[in-house]
């Protein structure tokens, strides 16, 4: 769901005559291959980095000592920059020229990338992961910007298919690359492996992909809206995640919840009054690309909590290697892959809405899927299910939403209004992370002291197991102990994160059924195929 930013008088800067030579028709293909190959290799590094820290995070997490809000913010901090500062990325390639901020995003992410790699500290990796976000903000809206900008209008759709294909398989394996990185090195490779790749793509922009700019696009960039958004969102996720560990009624939750809720009111506020803002509120008017963004931040916000705590579960709970737990969810991004063409098919025989209704619907029983397994069993019968399940369900999702996004503004308003559903699901997933992290602490930290006070083992292994409560599954416990004490404490730590992560599966299951719901009763358009041919 990359933000297309582009004007829609862009008419393509590889174009040529209708009677081309076959030389200049070769000497395009060529350069077309060559634009193709630094968009998808520059793409492919966020979208790697994306899911493969995910798989980083226990190795991440026992080697610096880490508690569970520290984990978060590892995450947090990127998503936070990304999310509020996307948009404006777009703006900048626009009136500065694409390629400039693309090369630009791609040396900040990369000098991040190893900032990340060689971190000491927790406070220094969140640095490091902030700056990742902002370079990814420059970045990420720039490829498809670049495609669009550079390929005829007939040969834009296909070059954006293979772009999206390549993508997709990058995202797919790069957990599994990432995990055998971890297995055999440490998890800093993941960070460190975007330099070689960054070297590459930057040579190939460099030499390959042609400067373009949107020439009409004026007024100032809209920074006021972006620092609001940036200050309330990460006051926001702040009084969060500290929540996790004080309380909700701790008074720096308080403070900094109300902080952040005063400064997204103020960013709304600025949103409406100036003439170029970076998130055009008058797109909301229509009750479909509400409807749609609304499926959105709830459903992605879902999506987003599960594959955060999924490999704390497969790694800490049920004992998977790094490699192991990269190649779990491999089969969701298959089945997306496989399927993608099908799934756009549905728009043509039903519409939008009725595959809007029907894919979050069966997302939402992959969480409860999900929330099944215990603490013991083989993947094919405990994970396996879910991770089809959730992918046949997004698969059905995902073309339909963009459809209904992309068709519910005028075509000069495109850009902008996928942007926008782009800025709106990294949010989500920014939001939700923090919010269920809340709920799984919560419930872990209760369940723990819950069978403690009846586990049979030296009240001194106990009190070393409640002063790590912040580590949630990843509580070490102390040498000298027993077999018997070990085992007892082991599986009931194991137990303990369990029992939160089903509930967080749980409410992403309500979070997926009410994204449906949303659809049924916000995006236009009728339930039956007549109505998707008239």
């Amino acid at each position: 769901m990359g933000a297309i930013v582009h004007s829609p008088c862009d008419e393509g800067v590889m174009q040529s005559a209708p009677h081309a030579t076959p030389d200049a028709q070769r000497a395009a293909r060529t350069a077309g291959a060559w634009i193709l190959a630094a968009t998808i290799l520059g793409s492919s590094m966020v979208f790697i980095d994306g899911t493969v820290v995910n798989v980083a995070l226990p190795s991440l997490q026992r080697d610096l000592r880490a508690t569970a809000g520290d984990v978060q913010w590892v995450v947090e901090a990127y998503s936070l920059f990304l999310a509020s500062l996307i948009l404006v990325g777009g703006s900048l390639g626009d009136r500065l020229g694409r390629k400039r901020m693309f090369v630009i995003g791609i040396v900040l992410f990369t000098a991040a990338s190893v900032c990340c790699g060689l971190a000491q500290t927790v406070p220094e990796l969140v640095v490091a992961r902030a700056a990742q976000g902002i370079g990814g903000a420059c970045l990420t809206p720039g490829s498809l910007a670049i495609i669009s900008a550079s390929f005829p209008a007939a040969q834009r759709g296909r070059a954006i298919g293979t772009w999206s294909g390549f993508t997709t398989i990058t995202s797919a394996l790069g957990p599994v690359l990432g995990g055998w990185l971890i297995q055999v090195a440490s998890w800093r490779l993941v960070f460190l492996i975007n330099l070689p790749l960054a070297i590459i793509t930057v040579f190939l922009a460099v030499r390959h992909v042609p400067e373009s700019r949107d020439e009409q696009a004026t007024g100032p960039i809209d920074w006021r809206g972006a620092a609001l958004a940036t200050l309330g969102l990460g006051a926001v996720v702040y009084a969060l995640i500290t929540a996790g560990a004080q309380g909700l009624g701790d008074p720096i939750v308080i403070v900094t919840l109300l902080a952040g809720i005063v400064a997204l009111a103020a960013f709304v506020l600025v949103e409406r009054r100036i003439a170029a803002p970076m998130m055009p509120l008058s797109l909301f008017r229509s009750r479909t690309f509400s409807g749609a963004n609304l499926l959105t931040l709830l459903l992605y916000g879902a999506l987003g909590g599960s594959l955060y705590f999924f490999p704390f579960t497969l790694q800490q709970v049920h004992g998977y290697t790094a490699l192991e737990a990269g190649a779990a969810f491999l089969p969701f991004t298959l089945i997306m892959f496989s399927l993608s063409r099908w799934a756009g098919g549905l728009i043509t025989r039903y519409g939008a809405k009725l595959p809007l209704i029907i894919g979050p619907t069966i997302a939402g029983v992959g969480f409860i899927l999900f929330s099944l397994p215990g603490t013991t069993g083989s993947y094919w019968t405990t994970f396996f299910p879910a991770v089809v399940v959730l992918g046949i369900g997004m698969t059905v999702t995902v073309a339909p939403l963009t459809t209904a996004v992309m068709g519910s503004v005028g075509q000069e308003r495109a850009g902008v209004a996928s942007g926008v559903n782009n800025a709106v699901s990294r949010t989500a997933g920014l939001l939700a992370i923090a919010t269920l992290g809340i709920v799984v602490a919560s419930v872990f930290t209760r369940t723990l002291t819950n069978q403690l006070a009846t586990l049979p083992v030296p009240p001194a292994a106990k009190r070393v197991v409640q002063a790590q409560s912040s580590r949630l599954a990843g509580i070490q416990l102390p040498p000298g102990l027993s077999a018997a004490t070990h085992t007892a404490l082991q599986q009931t730590i194991n137990q303990s994160f369990v029992s939160g992560f089903r509930v967080a599966m749980l409410i992403s299951a309500g979070l997926a059924f009410a994204s449906a719901i949303s659809a049924a009763l916000l995006v236009e358009g009728k339930l039956d195929a007549r109505s998707a041919k008239k």
